[in-house]
């Protein structure tokens, strides 16, 4: 049986955002638990060439059901604003993320497949059909933020694994 471009994208998506509304619980219990400010996780960064954890964070919603709103316009353009600044306000921001994607039926993503996308940032464009963006822009820019959000909090001292990170895996049932 093929996997459809809903198939691909929007439950593997899910996998990944839940994982993050994990983590985001896990560091506000390590603030709590350490006596330590929000601010020490939200602004830490991995290396100072690198954008912050808040940024990481709202990346992993923007290249995910982001990615999958822009379809219907057929441009993808990053989003330039500020990220939240608290937990609190990341797990909003992950929780409409999540629910976003609850309301894609299969149907809506299937009918993109071989459609335009564009990428455009200022005078910047790269053209894609809507499998090729998904694929080979937004899944991997997802990825990366989501594993570069988990480094950080691991640099940082939260304690969480591989499983945190990995999120509900979808058994056979």
């Amino acid at each position: 049986m093929p996997f459809s471009l809903y198939d691909i994208t929007v439950p593997s998506f899910r996998q990944t955002l839940g994982a993050m509304n994990g983590l985001l619980d896990k560091a506000a219990a390590h603030c709590a638990e350490k006596g330590a400010p929000e601010a020490d996780l939200v602004n830490a960064r991995l290396f100072e060439d690198m954008l912050p954890f808040s940024y990481q964070m709202k990346s992993t919603v923007v290249h995910s059901a982001g990615a999958l709103s822009a379809l219907s316009k057929g441009v993808f353009s990053p989003d330039t604003t500020p990220p939240p600044s608290t937990i609190a306000a990341l797990k909003e921001r992950v929780t409409a993320g999540l629910a976003a994607l609850d309301a894609f039926a299969p149907s809506d993503i299937n009918a993109f497949e071989g459609r335009d996308m564009n990428f455009e940032f200022r005078e910047f464009k790269l053209p894609f059909t809507a499998e090729n963006f998904l694929m080979s822009f937004s899944m991997p820019n997802f990825y990366f933020h989501a594993t570069t959000a988990y480094d950080i909090l691991r640099h940082k001292g939260v304690v969480i694994g591989k499983r945190d990170f990995t999120g509900q895996l979808r058994l056979k049932t």
